[in-house]
């Protein structure tokens, strides 16, 4: 059985925080998705809050604690990625992108990603579009069609005939997103596929 790792990046600085409860809730239904599909799944969740004075301290060195470097390591060896991130200004958190620059603009090609993000109201639902996606695309990785973005009174709705629900929507982007990770091949079988340049070169001169 192939066994997935997903994890999910939560930039929420509240104890509790409802950028984790959402990361969660993704997780969960990602998880549940995969398990159907007999899948075995291993998960973390990487908590920014506590890496806060870490990235700093690397922004500044440009040398990352083990703590860290171990966070940057999990989230770019992963076969998918949830990121959620609270609303600040009108864009993602400074802690969340400051995050984000530390990992390689390469490390995450082609992994599928799903971003989530939270704030007071609905009016900042178009940071999903204008801010996340550009950043993850510009990162390489694969996002999700259904981003989930929560507000306040989104927590306590079901929605209704013609409007979607919070519930509704965290369970149609852990499908998507799951989908997406099952269905890319496994890393090692993506390194096998890669020829070296000299075993190239030595091809071509047989032929």
């Amino acid at each position: 059985m192939r066994t997935l790792r997903l994890v999910a990046v939560s930039a929420g600085l509240s104890s509790p925080s409802s950028t984790r409860l959402l990361a969660d809730r993704l997780l969960q239904a990602a998880r549940y998705r995969l398990a159907e599909q007999e899948y075995a799944v291993d998960v973390e969740v990487v908590e920014l809050r506590d890496l806060a004075v870490d990235i700093a301290k690397n922004l500044v060195t440009g040398f990352p604690s083990e703590k860290l470097r171990q966070a940057v390591d999990a989230v770019t060896g992963a076969d998918g990625v949830i990121a959620v991130t609270p609303v600040f200004t009108a864009s993602y958190s400074g802690l969340f992108k400051s995050f984000f620059d530390l990992v390689d603009p390469t490390a995450l090609t082609g992994t599928p990603v799903l971003v989530g993000a939270t704030g007071g109201t609905a009016r900042h639902s178009l940071v999903l579009d204008h801010a996340l996606r550009p950043l993850f695309a510009y990162l390489r990785a694969v996002v999700a069609p259904t981003a989930v973005y929560a507000a306040s009174e989104d927590w306590g709705s079901g929605g209704d005939e013609y409007t979607e629900g919070l519930p509704a929507r965290i369970t149609r982007a852990g499908n998507e997103f799951a989908d997406m990770v099952a269905a890319r091949p496994g890393r090692r079988a993506e390194e096998e596929e890669i020829v070296p340049f000299e075993q190239q070169l030595a091809d071509l001169r047989l032929d």
